[in-house]
């Protein structure tokens, strides 16, 4: 079999604006997604993870660099393409987002090929279901939650607001949630420092928020703590010291992820669990958070992390430290699909993440199969082969598509 053309696709978004880094900055819902084409009629998707923040456009135009590089080669043999991809572009080595987005849709997208040559799902191919019935949380209930959640509620203020939404996933069969307790302050449009030393006030607004929700949801409820790295150390560790009384599942990504060291001080420090990785590359630029136990849950995106092959090697890295592992998600049905068959194998694996944009019926109905949702909190693996899920053929006509062959 060869790779005889690759479509590098900008889905449309399906609405004005994300605010996705955390920032308060906002940008386009804009999905890249990347479809290999064989000369035996199968093809494979995959999705690059930059549909939010700023840098679709850099990953749109390295995806054509890249898939010059892969034209004619045997879609069959994943890792000598992923190490030719990596060793032999000069900046593939080098690592960085755009360059292992491109890896990594490429990459899912061979493993796509190669469940559909063989009739099966590619969770078999990666060693068989260890998991079935995966447990999810609802995530970033700071935008709300619901298909259509009220457009003048879309960044929630008051503790009363994130009871009220705790309420929603509750009603929904979810027991876990996960949000960003200090993205904004009382007033949303007004600025605040989030890195210390941290002014009383903001550890207030953010602590009466997470006790709102520990209030809604009882004790057995479990809330997980997102930062987005708006916190430095000393933030970040006073923020978690205030927040401990209040039982965290874990708190995510609480320092600038480009300095290891920084998770090593909070995790000492913080009596909660540590979760980080969806900026974090390869198995290289996990090895000191592993080797350091600096986390507590490991958290590759797929769509980033160097693809199915790759996220699959750190978490069973990840599980010889014996740290947990859960695939971070916030793409298309596509990039979601992915995820399930990496979590559906590994042994070591914890919770699975339902972001807020996985309800919105726009989005879903781009893709071909409507199935990923979770029931009363949990997900079963669909056992299409591949990775199960494709974009339906009228959505490929509204792309905007740069073909390589």
């Amino acid at each position: 079999m060869k790779i005889t053309s690759i479509d590098v696709m900008k889905v449309p978004s399906p609405d004005v604006s994300f605010s996705g880094n955390g920032s308060g900055s906002e940008e386009a819902w804009s999905p890249i997604v990347v479809r290999i084409n064989t000369d035996q009629g199968i093809c494979g998707f995959g999705e690059a993870g930059l549909a939010y923040g700023k840098g679709w456009r850099a990953g749109f135009g390295m995806l054509q660099d890249f898939a010059h590089t892969i034209i004619g080669e045997d879609p069959m043999k994943i890792e000598k393409i992923w190490d030719k991809l990596q060793r032999t572009t000069y900046w593939g080595i080098a690592g960085g987002v755009i360059p292992y987005a491109a890896i990594s849709a490429i990459d899912i997208a061979l493993w796509d090929i190669k469940g559909k040559y063989y009739k099966t799902p590619v969770y078999e191919l990666l060693g068989g279901k260890t998991n079935d019935h995966l447990r999810s949380y609802a995530s970033q209930l700071q935008y709300n939650w619901g298909e259509n959640p009220d457009p003048n509620k879309l960044k929630l203020s008051t503790p009363q607001d994130y009871a009220e939404v705790t309420k929603k996933v509750i009603a929904e069969g979810y027991d876990c949630l996960k949000f960003d307790p200090i993205m904004w302050g009382e007033n949303p449009k007004k600025p605040w420092n989030t890195r210390g030393p941290i002014n009383q006030n903001v550890i207030k607004v953010a602590y009466e928020r997470i006790k709102a929700i520990r209030d809604a949801g009882g004790p057995d409820f479990d809330i997980i703590v997102d930062m987005h790295a708006n916190t430095d150390t000393t933030a970040a560790v006073q923020m978690g010291k205030a927040f401990e009384p209040l039982n965290i599942l874990y708190y995510e990504e609480p320092v600038d992820p480009m300095n290891s060291d920084f998770y090593k001080i909070v995790h000492d420090q913080v009596n909660i669990p540590i979760a980080g990785g969806e900026r974090h590359f390869t198995r290289w630029g996990f090895r000191q958070l592993l080797e350091d136990r600096s986390i507590d849950i490991a958290q590759p995106d797929l769509t980033l992390a160097g693809g199915i092959s790759e996220t699959k090697k750190i978490c069973d890295m990840a599980y010889t430290y014996d740290i947990n592992a859960q695939v971070h998600v916030c793409g298309s049905p596509i990039a979601i699909a992915a995820a399930l068959q990496v979590e559906a194998v590994i042994p070591n694996f914890f919770i699975h993440e339902v972001y807020q944009r996985v309800l919105y019926a726009k989005d879903r109905n781009a893709a071909l199969y409507d199935d990923l949702l979770p029931v009363n909190g949990h997900i079963d693996i669909p056992d299409r082969p591949g990775i199960g899920q494709e974009l339906k053929p009228e959505t490929i006509d509204k792309c905007t598509i740069a073909t390589i062959k």
